[in-house]
């Protein structure tokens, strides 16, 4: 997660190119001579359009070599970093979590902007370069765990966003973890796999329909912005990108309940059956016959042998309510 800026250092031969949009250097703008001395770095920093330094220089400074095994994709273009900062509506008073702190570019960007910042980061390779870019910032917690095991409830002062270029390999099951574990989070904006977004925004009907995409709208309004080019990332990753908006619905009641998501997740587990075969197969027919079931789905307004993706997440809804749920 990190962007090139204006002034940043001339890139060796084997280095990654600057994006085609990066404004152009200038060959005769003066440098500070070798021995001029640093900021302070307790010295308060204020918002800027860019962060002050670019994610292509630490990758250099602290010989960062992005490993794909935890899905790390640097980001190296600072106009998305608006983007993202637009589509959250970032304010002063907001407590933000960002998952997969990286190289701390977006960390950087965000802390200035607003109340709280926590990261979470796995790769305690990352920490200099994290630390640097996090120096003289005193908003902002970084926890050294796996998002996926955090304990996400005691995050204090907890949470209302949810900002993150997000590794590929835990996109969905993060997201869908927040939702679930952080109530107190109404709006999440987040980059990821073009086909992580698809799905958790499907409608019914189509092939990305599914488990995900169900829990993700029962409790959430789920849009895709807007694609992101693979070259705004340093290694280039091999699949297409988009960012992704989810806000929390406002009825308290929107979130599903454990028996619920279960459903759920029982209807699609054999897609190619119908939805209340696909429930006894899974044994979460609640002790339903496949009669009751298929009559509850006619109550809904759907034929009895209807397959689970033509159920919307509102059908399903009340598919739980109609069994007691």
């Amino acid at each position: 997660m990190t962007s090139a800026v204006a002034d940043a250092p001339p890139q060796p031969a084997d280095a990654p190119p600057q994006p085609a949009d990066a404004p152009p250097q200038p060959r005769d703008a003066p440098r500070p001579p070798a021995d001029a001395p640093r900021q302070p770095t307790d010295a308060p920093r204020q918002p800027t359009d860019a962060p002050r330094q670019p994610s292509l220089r630490r990758l250099r400074q602290f010989n960062v070599l992005p490993d794909r095994d935890l899905g790390q994709n640097f980001l190296i273009d600072s106009n998305i970093l608006r983007v993202i900062d637009r589509a959250a509506s970032l304010a002063r008073d907001d407590v933000v979590l960002e998952i997969g702190g990286g190289l701390g570019v977006l960390s950087e960007y965000l802390a200035p902007r607003v109340r709280h910042l926590h990261v979470i980061e796995i790769d305690r390779r990352l920490q200099a370069a994290l630390d640097d870019a996090l120096a003289g910032l005193d908003n902002v917690s970084v926890h050294w765990e796996d998002a996926m095991t955090t304990d996400l409830p005691a995050l204090a002062p907890a949470p209302g966003k949810v900002v993150a270029n997000l590794p590929y390999g835990i996109a969905a099951g993060v997201l869908l973890r927040t939702i679930e574990e952080l109530p107190s989070v109404e709006c999440w904006v987040a980059m990821v796999q073009r086909e992580v977004g698809e799905r958790l925004a499907a409608a019914p009907g189509g092939g990305a329909y599914g488990t995900p995409s169900v829990i993700a709208q029962l409790s959430c309004h789920v849009d895709v912005l807007r694609a992101i080019p693979r070259t705004v990332f340093y290694p280039v990753p091999n699949v297409d990108s988009v960012l992704v908006r989810m806000i929390r619905r406002e009825d308290p009641h929107a979130a599903p309940s454990p028996a619920l998501r279960a459903l759920v997740g029982g209807a699609f587990a054999h897609r190619r059956k119908t939805l209340a075969r696909s429930l006894a197969l899974s044994h979460l027919d609640h002790g339903r016959s496949r009669e009751e079931l298929r009559a509850a789905v006619q109550e809904l307004g759907h034929p009895p042998d209807v397959r689970a993706e033509r159920l919307s997440a509102e059908d399903f809804r009340q598919l739980g309510r109609l069994l007691g749920l």
